[in-house]
């Protein structure tokens, strides 16, 4: 795909975090690059932090002197829009309000070439709105850094209404030659990453205020249980909570309010009372000096059953708990052959040990069930969720802690709910992605790169509906759709149909 030549100019616009990041990004790629900010003197002082940060580079060997140098003489700052005549592309990463940026590239339209590209770095607005005053919208793309842009992998380069292809390959390939991982997105509310990971953060405030556990439990069962890098409340309050809230809200009234994606009360709380996270020294957790993080809630040791049973073939991902009760050195009795019926472990005391289904553990037919949570990774997960029936015992309750124990799991018991904390949010962010997919918001292979690339998943969501199966995926969310009616949890006509086409297979 063509890249923008490295002789050619490249000019950036607005000179926050985000701008001075891309500029670094095409300096070191060996552009000239102007910078321009409406604000009288902070081009200048964005150059000149830019330098400070091309020396530390210097200084870690990640640049040699010379190159740093030469990057210092391709760098200029702007005092005027006219300045930018010469660009071949024009990267904005000012305010995130659409009449700025209509704004900005009307005015930008009587200064560079026609064939000058121009690239918003939204992530929220619509590419397609932005180019709408243009008499050329066809030259207008969105390029997404992530932030910090030059330690970030990824740029979501997105195709407005009226975008061009040759724009867009333009984008891709010189994403791509300055050492990015380009994907491909249509121009849909939040993109790629922004919309397939509204549930990472809206399942886990859903769980918080139905209490069914607390942020740092819930947190502690996603990044330990399958394989997160961070939680949802930690990360929240990384990101901001009035960033991601209003995210949220954007992405949501562009979809026309659909259920799906709305917004949480307890997060606009915390908004609403200036709790923003760590840069205003408190969110969901306290960062002020001294402050103790709270610890997640985790089970008390218990004995180790000496035994348990096998009840035809456990599902899915949780078929590896067999391989691992063994090497444990319990006992295994009974059938491990395929059934009709849901496979379970016999504890010693008669009661049933299941993965979750979406149904709550007291809706099995009144019986002494107990259900653990979904993990991406039985094997490499240091923590399991577990919940019980009204009718499960607490000496029922201490086997099933005493087994997970003994397979190296540290146990965090959680009040009943349907599809506990992992699954329903793994299950809807499958579910978002295959609609996605089938939309042709994007390939599925883009898909995947995003997720892993853009917000560090341990796996692509595509993959998932793969190793999990869409009709497992199907299933769970037809019964959280059966309790808890709404919308919110309808699969989408994408899973049903993969769903289907896998049941024709079989």
């Amino acid at each position: 795909m063509t890249a923008i030549e490295t002789s050619s100019t490249v000019a950036v616009v607005g000179t926050g975090t985000m701008g001075q990041g891309i500029a670094q990004v095409a300096l070191v790629a060996g552009h000239r690059v102007r910078l321009y900010d409406a604000a009288p003197g902070r081009a200048e002082e964005a150059a000149a932090a830019i330098v400070r940060r091309l020396d530390r580079l210097v200084e870690k060997g990640r640049i040699a002197a010379p190159e740093r140098d030469a990057a210092r003489v391709r760098l200029s700052p702007a005092t005027t829009l006219a300045d930018l005549a010469d660009a071949a592309l024009v990267i904005e990463a000012i305010l995130e309000q659409l009449p700025a940026k209509q704004e900005l590239f009307t005015a930008l339209e009587d200064v560079v070439g026609a064939d000058c590209l121009l690239a918003t770095n939204t992530s929220s607005l619509s590419v397609t709105a932005v180019a709408g005053p243009l008499r050329h919208p066809g030259r207008c793309v969105g390029m997404h850094f992530f932030n910090p842009a030059p330690l970030l992998p990824l740029v979501e380069v997105v195709s407005g209404f009226a975008t061009e292809e040759a724009t867009a390959l333009t984008a891709y390939g010189t994403a791509a030659a300055w050492g990015k991982t380009p994907v491909r997105c249509a121009d849909t509310p939040g993109f790629l990453v922004n919309r397939i990971a509204r549930p990472y953060y809206a399942e886990a405030l859903r769980v918080h205020e139905e209490r069914v556990a607390d942020p740092a439990t819930i947190d502690a069962v996603l990044r330990e249980g399958s394989g997160f890098k961070m939680g949802p409340f930690e990360l929240t309050d990384l990101i901001g909570q009035d960033v991601n809230e209003a995210v949220t809200h954007s992405v949501w009234q562009a979809f026309f309010q659909d259920p799906k994606f709305t917004p949480s009360l307890a997060q606009r709380r915390l908004v609403e009372s200036g709790l923003h996270g760590r840069k205003s020294g408190r969110g969901w957790f306290d960062y002020s000096e001294g402050a103790e993080r709270p610890l997640p809630h985790t089970a008390a040791p218990c004995p180790a059953p000496e035994a348990v049973g096998i009840q035809d073939a456990l599902a899915g991902p949780s078929r590896v708990l067999c391989e691992l009760i063994e090497e444990a050195g319990i006992k295994i009795t009974g059938e491990r052959t395929p059934g009709e019926s849901e496979g379970f472990i016999r504890l010693p005391g008669g009661a049933c040990l299941a993965m979750t289904n979406g149904r709550p553990a007291t809706s099995d037919a009144d019986g002494r069930y107990l259900r653990f949570d979904l993990s991406l990774d039985y094997r490499a997960a240091t923590r399991i969720a577990l919940t019980a029936s009204r009718a499960a015992s607490e000496a029922d309750v201490a086997e099933a802690v005493g087994l997970f124990q003994a397979l190296g799991k540290q146990v965090s018991l959680i009040r009943d709910a349907p599809g506990m904390i992992v699954a329903r949010t793994v299950a809807m962010i499958v579910d978002f992605a295959v609609d996605a997919a089938e939309r042709e918001v994007a390939t599925p292979e883009d898909i995947d790169t995003a997720m892993r690339l853009g917000v560090n998943y341990p796996g692509g969501p595509m993959e998932w509906a793969d190793r999990l199966g869409a009709r497992w995926v199907r299933d769970l969310l037809d019964s959280l759709h059966h309790r808890m009616a709404g919308g919110r949890y309808a699969p989408s006509w994408a899973l049903r149909h993969r769903a289907d086409l896998q049941e024709q297979v079989l």
